[in-house]
């Protein structure tokens, strides 16, 4: 039976669908579904079912999940309304007959105290008292949301948070996408929680990192959660999306962002990406435009 894949118009769920057809799953046994299916069209193309699906609005959820069997519920991006929006979804996987719901959360949900956690824990619970089988994938901080950043980095030649000492075990989308794809279409992972993260590192770290790949020198500038919230205003972030990510810094430097488990490693099959290899893809990536 079909599986459902939420978010495949985003970055996360794209590479998950991407997996499973490289897997070999037969394209006409996926369902891609998001908010924007103008952005799935090679995917209809190529023989994947796509359907609009918008948490926001459940009256698009019963269609958009009917017939399937597993769904990824990737997690929202939308600050404050996360825990409403996945709760949609989980109800309405329960509705269409979904028997197997498999969550992305965010590392060390149980007892992190930073703001983006506590919408994770709400879901994670709700899941579990659903009377789902479920798998959760707490996937842990991005590479990406560091090599996003490098034109400004460089161009300032500062790494900028508020993160202090502590360890971030971050991985790529590539990695926390293999890891969803090996859990959807292996056996025994029923009722796991898996705390998913890859080789840690201190933001001064990624700042020697950076200035080794660049060959020019770039610092890490660590701020006050306030001033750095300030300053991501300031560079054009929408001021609660800020706070979010100031307050997620805040909650690196109490360790909230560090594991280490090796579920990563396991589930995927190989070592995760490094923090050098990802800013050295970036700076290639980027030299090529």
């Amino acid at each position: 039976m079909p599986t459902v894949i939420t978010g495949a118009s985003g970055h996360l769920g794209r590479l998950v669908v991407d997996q499973l057809l490289a897997a070999g799953t037969p394209p006409a046994q996926i369902v891609a579904t998001g908010r924007d299916i103008g952005k799935l069209t090679d995917l209809a193309q190529n023989g994947v079912t796509v359907r609009r699906a918008d948490f926001a609005d459940p009256t698009t959820l019963d269609d958009a999940f009917a017939g399937a069997d597993t769904m990824l519920l990737v997690s929202t991006t939308t600050v404050g309304q996360r825990f409403d929006n996945h709760r949609n979804a989980i109800d309405a996987a329960r509705r269409a007959g979904v028997s197997r719901i498999v969550y992305t959360s965010i590392v060390n949900a149980s007892t992190a105290q930073m703001t983006l956690a506590d919408e994770h824990r709400r879901t994670e619970d709700y899941l579990r008292d659903s009377g789902s089988a479920f798998v959760i994938l707490r996937n842990g901080w991005y590479l990406e949301n560091y090599t996003d950043q490098l034109p400004m980095i460089t161009q300032y030649h500062a790494l900028l948070g508020s993160a202090h000492n502590g360890l971030v075990s971050a991985a790529s989308r590539h990695d926390y996408a293999a890891a969803a794809a090996a859990v959807l279409t292996q056996d025994g992972h029923l009722g796991a929680t898996y705390e998913l993260g890859g080789t840690p590192f201190t933001l001064t770290e990624l700042a020697a990192t950076i200035s080794d790949v660049l060959g020019t020198h770039i610092a890490y500038r660590d701020m006050p959660v306030a001033d750095y919230t300030a300053t991501l205003t300031a560079a054009g972030l929408p001021p609660e999306l800020a706070a979010a990510v100031a307050d997620a810094d805040a909650g690196l430097a109490r360790g909230e962002l560090f594991t280490d488990s090796d579920d990563l490693v396991k589930l995927i099959g190989r070592p995760a990406t490094t923090a050098h290899e990802a800013v050295q893809n970036a700076a290639t990536t980027e030299e090529s435009r």
